[in-house]
């Protein structure tokens, strides 16, 4: 990114790990005994715009319900968190939301845009920056799932903090790995922070079903972009019609799997390694656990946090919590 967009911000600090090689990962995930691919490499540019498809599908609920969850608890918000707070948003996605969360404070007095995504993190940033004239507004580029200490540059350590994280996008860590996200969050706001963050709730699996399986099949385009990128990018020897998008709950573990499944038996070739597939073997490539209240309050309480509030549309398909450090 250029100065100039940087300049437009209060601060910029730069944690940007390595970025992690698509070539490397993949050669080592279809090494597995269950061969897997990080979702983390469903986000190329055609990756994202397949995902904006996905979040207006008629199935797929989650985007619009949690907007108007979050349109509906302003008041509630309003009340809650203290006057001046300073608002930290971790994985910084659809503006539509973090409008709506700064727009439901009582004079907010700072965001902190925290995403991995340098190009993403500061046009995000930026665009707050200039629809919140009063609020200053800084950005961090770090990897989340790492800890991230207060950055000095804000100096606003007597401030009251309100971690953000919607989306759901805390159900795709293993719940050891969001346990593990949550005491770095409760790091990053101190003794007296909050933390709101959205999760799918545990509901009736046809819906599960329908919104991973969505009729335009933009979801089955999402998981299948995966081969397109290993034969444009690595020159990978596969036939991409040979693959099935397969995505189901897994009720003994709580989660919806994706999946990219063999119709046939078949190899892979990559750099001259072969990777062979019988028919129905598959390469695992996301998990989007789903809890309930219970479920989640106890994961939260173990990292230091407390449940306050919890809201859910009337169907009880999502939750958008509110806690306390503890």
């Amino acid at each position: 990114m250029n100065e100039e967009g940087i300049a437009d911000l209060d601060y910029f600090v730069d944690l940007q790990p390595k970025k992690e090689d698509f070539h490397e990962a993949v050669l080592r995930g279809l090494s597995l005994p269950q061969k897997s691919i990080s979702p983390k490499f469903f986000y190329d540019e055609k990756g994202s715009k397949i995902f904006d498809k996905i979040c207006e599908a008629p199935e797929y609920y989650v985007t619009r319900t949690e907007i108007a969850i979050l349109n509906d608890i302003k008041k509630e918000i309003y009340s809650v968190v203290e006057p001046g707070s300073v608002v930290v948003e971790y994985g910084c996605g659809s503006s539509i939301k973090i409008k709506a969360l700064l727009s439901a404070l009582p004079d907010p007095s700072h965001y902190i845009a925290i995403d991995i995504s340098k190009s993403h993190l500061i046009a995000t940033a930026k665009e707050i920056a200039s629809d919140y004239l009063n609020i200053s507004v800084g950005a961090i580029c770090a990897d989340f799932l790492e800890p991230i200490d207060w950055p000095e540059k804000a100096s606003l350590k007597s401030s009251k903090r309100l971690a953000f994280f919607p989306g759901s996008t805390i159900g795709n860590q293993i719940p050891s790995e969001a346990g593990q996200f949550m005491k770095y969050v409760r790091h990053m706001v101190g003794d007296e922070g909050f933390f709101l963050v959205g999760v799918d709730l545990k509901k009736d699996i046809k819906i599960l079903d329908r919104a991973y399986n969505d009729a335009a099949g933009f979801t089955a385009d999402f998981n299948c972009n995966l081969l397109h990128r290993m034969k444009n990018e690595l020159d990978a020897e596969l036939n991409i019609s040979n693959f099935s998008h397969n995505a189901f709950y897994n009720e003994v573990l709580g989660r919806v799997e994706m999946h990219l499944v063999s119709d046939i038996q078949q190899m892979i070739r990559i750099d001259d390694v072969d990777f062979s597939f019988e028919k129905g073997e598959s390469i695992h490539t996301e998990n989007s656990y789903k809890y309930s209240t219970k479920e989640f309050a106890e994961l939260a309480k173990k990292s230091g946090f407390g449940l306050l509030k919890s809201w859910s549309d009337v169907e009880n398909f999502f939750c958008i919590y509110l806690m306390k450090a503890i």
